[in-house]
């Protein structure tokens, strides 16, 4: 049996780490970086929620139904591409390369601010935080697209015949 062959019953697993990392790293730089999500953002996070989502579900079917494990990580791979997708459209807005209606869809419970003061809710358009020339957003594409390309290829890896 090959590695992803036996990584396959457990890739729902790997993929809810990862959506779970990316969560909680978009919340530490919301809650101790001091950086508000804008809406763009939040829609994000509201993919690796449903990646969360998906990723339990299915391990507790192939709990019980372990033949559907190709089935199960071509499923969460789609979820990751969706993920993917709105991140790399954050990453075009920011660029410029397409303009959108950034509306403030934020509660603004969530973010920290002087009520005394002006509320500045962030534009989706200007980048808070990059790291060798690629945004949060970027990352967080690169990173959904990666996961959802090798869960791909768990899906699809051929089972070696003793």
């Amino acid at each position: 049996m090959t590695f992803l062959a036996r990584l396959r019953p457990i890739w729902p697993l790997v993929t809810l780490f990862g959506s779970g990392v990316l969560l909680a790293g978009a919340h530490a730089f919301q809650r101790f970086g001091g950086l508000a999500p804008c809406p763009l953002c939040l829609d994000q996070r509201n993919w690796h929620w449903a990646v969360v989502a998906v990723s339990i579900a299915l391990f507790v079917v192939l709990r019980i139904a372990p033949q559907f494990s190709r089935w199960a990580a071509a499923t969460v791979g789609l979820v990751l591409l969706g993920a993917a997708g709105m991140a790399f459209y954050h990453v075009a807005v920011e660029q410029g390369w397409v303009i959108a209606q950034c509306d403030a869809r934020i509660n603004l419970d969530d973010l920290a601010f002087d009520t005394t003061g002006e509320v500045n809710v962030p534009k989706c358009d200007q980048i808070a935080w990059s790291m060798f020339g690629i945004s949060m957003a970027g990352w967080n594409g690169i990173i959904s697209l990666s996961l959802a390309l090798a869960s791909f290829v768990v899906a699809l890896a051929p089972e070696r015949k003793p």
